[in-house]
């Protein structure tokens, strides 16, 4: 197997990897209703979007401005765990 066929192979796992996340948390979400599990699966949805964006990107060069989608991913996995705490903060009696 050639370096190419390698790292297409490693990519197709991580998109795979990442909808299979998606899939996870956004069930989780459908069971429980938590919003936190709705932002942690559009986080990986993104994340699955953005790794098949830079597969399907031959110039590296091209690809800087997809990099600005990964920082939307992170935003969101931050905003998640903030909400989150925010709202244990609310149910904790004084």
């Amino acid at each position: 197997m050639d370096a190419e066929a390698l790292e297409t192979l490693i990519q197709g796992a991580n998109v795979l990897a990442c909808a299979a996340i998606a899939t996870f948390f956004a069930r989780s979400w459908r069971r429980t209703g938590d919003r936190f599990f709705l932002l942690f699966a559009l986080a990986f949805a993104t994340f699955g979007a953005n790794r098949l964006a830079l597969a399907m990107t031959e110039e590296r060069d091209e690809a800087l401005g997809l990099y600005l989608v990964r920082l939307v991913s992170f935003l969101l996995i931050a905003a998640a765990i903030v909400l989150k705490n925010r709202e244990g903060e609310a149910r904790t009696p004084n």
